[in-house]
């Protein structure tokens, strides 16, 4: 079974403007995503930069939204030194953001199969790196699956 991390923004998708296709196609394979979760067909998890930014979230229905697909979420990462250490080089190396790098550093850290987002510039800084970890759009995710 897969081990998931989501970007945060994956956890938001369903609640950005639907007349883009692109932001429907990753809503959908984010749906499906947290559908699998439900049914025991991929875990997910929950870091403490998940939660900064939840509860950084200015917008009720959003953070609810986010709170209650936390509980899809069966593996949980708390901050840590060698999550920070690494965040740090990611930061360096690739040219990440600081939420970014730590996003990373934690399913890095968890050594997890997949890193999805729908940020395509954090997927071509990612690629940079070279990490063990498949980082890839929810789309390209459930497209690799369905073959």
């Amino acid at each position: 079974m897969d081990l998931i991390y989501l970007d945060y923004n994956c956890f938001q998708r369903g609640f950005d403007d639907p007349r883009q296709t692109k932001i429907q196609m990753e809503a959908l394979a984010c749906q499906e995503i947290f559908i699998r979760a439900e049914g025991d067909k991929a875990r997910l998890v929950w870091s403490f930069m998940h939660e900064d930014e939840t509860i950084l979230c200015p917008f009720p229905e959003r953070k609810y939204e986010v709170l209650r697909l936390s509980t899809l979420c069966q593996v949980r990462v708390g901050p840590k030194e060698e999550i920070y250490k690494l965040a740090k080089l990611f930061q360096k190396k690739g040219a990440l953001s600081a939420k970014d790098a730590i996003h990373l550093a934690c399913a890095s850290n968890i050594e997890a199969g997949f890193f999805l987002t729908c940020d395509d510039r954090l997927i071509k800084q990612a690629k940079r790196l070279k990490l063990e970890i498949v980082v890839v759009n929810p789309v390209d995710y459930i497209r690799q699956e369905a073959i």
